[in-house]
């Protein structure tokens, strides 16, 4: 009887897409969890190779000045000696720290202290924030809390699935791949990819609308004004559960303009930007993906 293989359940820690990974009982492959709501058993290259993470033999395992292997006291002596005379010879803002978005509110606390505080530096960074920062922001803006107001299953679902700045099929492979799979069980869904590039996500594309680099808002204002102007908006929601509104459509009445003015503005044909506009109008099951 051949002895069973001990496998672990457990999360890819690299991006937020949430992937579920099973991690064999050597260490040395890993599969995606069929059964897992975020990836259903796909895992992107970064996820596949997740075991080799496991393996300690190429990894620097003690500290090193100048390819010598030395003790911490040492090795931090060093750092503490380097960095006070390059604030000397230099300044402080001479000296720079990145950190990752994975630390804790702690962690990150004692390194802005460190950084900001006793070297005196105002370069101080971290992936979080030019990574999640700006979603942050839009969110509390636009819903009160940092919170995003959907799941994955919307992707199954979407009758119209517009994709902003987002090149999905690299970025996100896991889930643009739901995206595929879900555009071929529902042939009527539409897909538009917004974006001045064209990248290999708009070979999903039912139209590619390739804007003038930050003319996305322009495009968002005019599609607000024209969804006005033609009775696409349901006033009894708005009345009951926004704030500012007649503000919102003033300014985007003011952007948008006519069709003609807008496909000007970015620079793009005016029947795109209209067949846009209808489909969204149209199709109220429509999900917005975008990437900063």
């Amino acid at each position: 009887m051949a002895e069973r293989i001990h496998t672990t359940d457990t999360t890819c820690p690299y991006c937020g897409v949430g992937c579920g990974v099973s991690v064999n009982g050597a260490g040395d492959s890993v599969t995606g969890m069929a059964n897992h709501p975020a990836n259903q058993g796909r895992l992107c290259v970064k996820g596949a190779a997740l075991h080799e993470t496991l393996d300690h033999r190429n990894r620097l395992l003690y500290p090193e000045v100048d390819g010598a292997v030395v003790d911490w006291d040492s090795a931090l002596d060093e750092v503490t000696r380097r960095l006070r005379d390059t604030v000397a010879e230099y300044g402080p803002d001479s000296v720079a720290c990145y950190g990752s978005g994975q630390l804790l509110t702690e962690d990150y606390y004692v390194a802005n202290k460190l950084m900001k505080g006793f070297v005196g530096s105002a370069h101080m960074d971290t992936n979080s924030r030019l990574c999640m920062a700006s979603a942050v922001a839009g969110y509390k803006r636009a819903f009160g809390g940092d919170s995003v107001p959907g799941c994955y299953e919307d992707l199954d679902s979407a009758e119209l699935l517009v994709l902003v700045g987002s090149n999905a099929a690299w970025t996100h492979p896991v889930l643009y791949q739901r995206m595929v799979a879900a555009k071929k069980a529902r042939p009527d869904t539409r897909v538009v990819v917004i974006d001045p590039r064209r990248t290999a996500t708009c070979d999903l594309a039912d139209l590619h609308l390739p804007l003038r680099p930050g003319a996305d808002g322009l495009l968002f204002n005019g599609l607000l004004a024209w969804l006005d102007r033609h009775g696409h908006l349901d006033r009894d929601y708005i009345r009951e559960h926004t704030r500012g509104f007649d503000d919102a459509l003033a300014r985007a009445e003011a952007d948008g303009g006519s069709l003609s003015d807008l496909a000007q503005r970015c620079d793009l044909p005016e029947e795109d930007i209209e067949t846009f506009f209808r489909w969204f109008a149209s199709r109220p099951r429509t999900v917005t993906f975008y990437s900063q």
